[in-house]
């Protein structure tokens, strides 16, 4: 499987390059962000921004043409490079 998974420089909580064998993906069929602090973020800043995975479903693994195992390891990268935590691009 090839992979690339490049977030925006200044948006880091999103994804500049996404694709899966070479079909642009969408990091919302994977999971979520969310801010788990929010409540000591600052306005339009988030404290402990990360990436959540969801289960997936096969219409998700039938449009990439992913087993499980696949899906998992994808999740896994998201996680890694979606990590943003405290942020203030939005500021």
């Amino acid at each position: 499987m090839e992979l690339i998974i490049k977030p925006f420089h200044s948006l880091p909580c999103r994804l500049e390059v996404f694709t899966i064998n070479g079909k642009g993906a969408d990091q919302d069929d994977f999971g979520d962000m969310h801010d788990h602090d929010a409540e000591s973020a600052e306005p339009y800043a988030c404290a402990d921004m990360h990436f959540d995975p969801k289960p997936p479903t096969k219409e998700v693994l039938d449009e990439y043409n992913l087993t499980e195992g696949e899906y998992y390891n994808i999740c896994n990268e998201l996680e890694c490079k979606l990590c943003v935590g405290s942020c203030g691009w939005c500021v």
